[in-house]
């Protein structure tokens, strides 16, 4: 029995989980790491949210809160987001945790004591009126590149380059919006480019998929720098040197090790050694947007400390919605907790799965996912053991009855039951997850082919043992269907195993003895109705009203859009983003959902002039219905404000 340590990228906690989070990392590890314990292997699978860094920092500051109360708002609903998919973790901790305080010091330590870490005095923006040196995330200013507005100090979402704050053209503070000024300040810089060598020799020599290795080999041929592993924070993991306060650990210099804390708390808590399981191998499961920390930054850290560098790394790539981005700030997205309230966590998982291979983007479809769940799920698989269940219980009372005389159609029916772990392993080996689920779904459309082939109905009178071998060898797929589902929809396998009386099992092929109790067949899964699917695709039309493209002066003179003044505000449970308005507009009050909480609080609102589209369809938004839309700009959300204009007057 052989050791794995399995990892998921950490969730940052600045918000919920959506599903490109769940399709590019959590459920693929969660397939692999369930198919290894089945396997037999002793499987150590561990994650943390990090909560560290000047999202969260900023986002306190916004909403008049310290950071650990935002952390632990969004710890929670990521946790419970994970648990409510089956993702089966063995330990789920938190970056803010004393041990990891403990590890990561200890780490930034040894490195400096090893010489891996050196002092540098750099230049920084620096804010008078706040009085600090402002991080990365705390500055806003012009992309030197591009020249959008509105680019972050560490990158520009227009046109994606890295950014450093002092690149930026225009800069100013976040937080009060004055205009810094350049002064110098003492750093840790982690020697990276001294790995140059040892980390391409890693790679090379490394199985990585081909989208990590080739995007890992391309940052090397630009040659590795040195890279800064402090800031002039307070919210973070403390310098752990005297003379450093107000200094924090970079977070991409500690967040790695809460994979180690993590697995720390496990050990502590069941008694057994962690490291063992790193030492034999360990697997991290990210996303494409962070394969350069984990290819280069993060086994560079551990060869510098004296520690084995991971096995592999899996990198899921890109999840669009309906053909266009993922954006959490302008709301176009499928969160994971309102996908739940309306499908089966199963589907999302088999969907997710299905859709294309992790190593390639993909996008998500409301109506694709409609047809794969109604043509594969219900009418291919769920067919299949539906037929099966219903025509033992009906001609057999209930009991797997007992074959004979295998025909050479038999036969070959029962071979292709008897490969198929081996071949769904051997796939998911590979991580090649998308190949192996739809070798099951072909595997439960041959079992229909057969049952067609077979017609028991006509059997079952002419030739009884002809109609009990058919359905022996349905029910022996079915128990086999129910044990090979299990890594990717484990709620529908169990219900499958405990239809037919069965426990789990060791991966590998499962006899059947005749005789065996099935329970009462009742659908395992239904189709979604046309119904179902336009209430989400109406959710999307709405966010994507907001969305420019070329109008005529007529289509604008349809627009009412008229001074308001807010006259309640409050927050919409479960969202960070939303806030729910009733707003004056002179002649009647309408109810509004905004996507502003992530800018102003609901008492920041309230008595507040607003310019407000008050002709808009009204439309549902997590489930508050909303008559209009108050606007503002795209990516600072500043309120268009309309200023001495007086409540319900008419923009022209």
């Amino acid at each position: 029995m052989s050791k794995v340590f399995i990892t998921c990228a950490l969730p940052y906690a600045n918000g919920p989980t959506h599903l490109g989070h769940l399709r590019s990392t959590y459920i693929p590890a969660d397939i692999y790491a369930r198919y290894r314990r089945l396997r037999g292997d002793d499987v150590l699978f561990v994650c943390a949210t990090d909560e560290h860094g000047t999202p969260i920092a900023v986002k306190a500051e916004r909403e008049g809160k310290r950071p650990i109360e935002i952390a632990t708002r969004y710890h929670e609903m990521i946790r419970r987001d994970l648990e409510e998919c089956d993702i089966s973790f063995d330990n789920f901790s938190r970056t803010t945790s004393r041990t990891h305080y403990e590890i990561a010091q200890n780490f930034f330590l040894k490195l400096y004591e090893r010489g891996f870490i050196y002092e540098k005095d750099i230049k920084q923006l620096y804010c008078g009126e706040c009085e600090r040196f402002l991080p990365d995330r705390y500055v806003e200013g012009k992309c030197p590149y591009c020249g959008a507005e509105g680019a972050r100090g560490d990158h520009c979402e227009a046109c994606g380059r890295h950014l450093e704050p002092l690149q930026l053209e225009e800069p100013l503070c976040m937080v009060c919006g004055s205009s810094p000024e350049v002064r110098e300040s003492r750093h840790y810089f982690f020697r990276l480019s001294s790995f140059q060598d040892d980390i391409r020799e890693w790679i090379e020599g490394s199985d990585m998929p081909s989208n990590v290795k080739n995007y890992a080999l391309q940052w090397l041929r630009e040659g590795l720098r040195d890279w800064i592993l402090t800031r002039d924070m307070d919210w973070g993991v403390p310098v752990p040197l005297e003379g450093n306060d107000g200094k924090i650990i970079y977070v991409w210099g500690e967040a790695f090790l809460g994979y180690i804390s993590s697995a720390v708390e496990w050990s502590r808590r069941t008694g057994k050694p962690w490291r063992e399981y790193w030492d034999d191998g360990a697997i991290h499961f990210i996303g494409k947007d962070i394969i350069y920390h984990h290819s280069i930054f993060w086994p560079a850290l551990l060869m510098a400390y004296g520690c084995r560098t991971p096995e592999n790394i899996i990198a899921g790539e890109y999840l669009s919605l309906e053909g266009s981005k993922m954006s959490t700030s302008k709301n176009w997205v499928v969160w994971t907790s309102e996908f739940l309230e309306k499908f089966h966590k199963d589907l999302l998982r088999y969907y997710l799965t299905v859709n294309a291979p992790l190593t390639r983007d993909t996008d998500f479809s409301w109506d694709d996912f409609q047809r794969r769940v109604n043509d594969e799920l219900a009418d291919v698989l769920g067919n299949f053991l539906h037929r099966t269940f219903s025509f033992t219980g009906r001609f057999f009372d209930g009991k797997v009855p007992e074959p004979s005389g295998y025909t050479e159609d038999d036969l070959e029916f029962l071979d292709s039951i008897r490969d198929a772990h081996e071949s769904v392993g051997k796939l998911i080996d590979e991580f090649r997850f998308r190949d192996a689920l739809m070798f099951i779904i072909k595997l439960a459309k041959k079992g229909n082919k057969y049952f067609n082939d077979q017609e028991p109905w006509k059997a079952v009178k002419e030739s009884p043992e002809r109609a009990a071998t058919c359905l022996y060898l349905c029910n022996l797929l079915a128990a086999n269907l129910g044990r090979l589902l299990e890594p990717f929809m484990p709620s529908s396998s169990g219900r499958i195993l405990e239809t037919m009386n069965l426990s789990g099992g060791p991966w590998g092929f499962h006899e059947l003895e005749p005789g065996q109790v099935i329970g009462r067949a009742k659908p395992l899964f239904s189709k979604i109705p046309d119904e179902a699917i336009e209430e989400e695709k109406s959710k999307l039309e709405a966010e994507d009203e907001a969305m420019s493209e070329e109008v005529t002066i007529d289509d604008f003179a349809r627009m009412d859009i008229r001074v308001g003044m807010v006259m309640s505000a409050e927050k919409i449970e479960g969202s960070d983003k939303l806030l729910k308005l009733i707003i004056d507009t002179g002649d009647r009050e309408i109810q509004v959902v905004a996507g502003l909480a992530e800018k102003y609080s609901p008492e920041e609102l309230e008595g507040r002039k607003v310019t407000v589209l008050v002709n808009l369809k009204p439309a549902r938004l997590f489930g508050v219905k909303s008559e209009g839309m108050v606007l503002a700009t795209g990516k600072t959300l500043n309120i268009l404000d309309p200023q001495d204009a007086e409540v319900g007057e008419r923009i022209m």
